[in-house]
């Protein structure tokens, strides 16, 4: 069991192809290859969906929470099969069972929890929290899987 502990945002971008604004994961507390990963979403005010979502009460969009998670799983999927600097993505393929119960403000510190349920070599089932201190904020259970980038056009 390999636990990380200084996984900052430069090594997570090392691993994610994703940028600002769409990265979503800034470092990483844990990573148990095989098993799970604890990652940090920083939420601030200087988010772009907090302009519109919502004037006067932002609050951050489920669905963004949801793809936090999915990039922490990102992350857990490369470093476990030992995919990091092959170009190999993780695409996320389908949501099931999620739940909202906390809104996320600017100011939070997000843990995202993520934990494989089913590891194969393709595809791959997580099970995620993003919690708010000991609060519950959201849940799902998604797949993602990997596979080569698309070719340019």
């Amino acid at each position: 069991m390999a636990h990380v502990i200084d996984y900052d945002v430069t090594k997570v971008m090392a691993v994610l192809p994703h940028r600002y604004p769409m990265l979503l994961v800034d470092r990483l507390e844990e990573l148990v290859k095989d098993e799970s990963i604890r990652a940090i979403k920083a939420v601030t005010m200087n988010e772009g969906f907090f302009q519109g979502h919502f004037p006067g009460r932002p609050i951050m969009p489920g669905v963004m929470i949801v793809e936090a998670l999915a990039q922490a799983a990102g992350v857990l999927a490369m470093e476990s099969f030992g995919l990091v600097g092959s170009g190999k993505l993780v695409y996320f393929m389908a949501i099931d069972g999620a739940k909202f119960r906390v809104p996320v403000e600017p100011g939070c510190l997000l843990s995202l929890n993520v934990k494989f349920e089913q590891k194969r070599a393709r595809v791959c089932k997580f099970s995620g929290q993003a919690m708010i201190g000991d609060k519950l904020a959201a849940e799902a259970n998604f797949t993602a899987m990997i596979a080569d980038p698309p070719e340019a056009q």
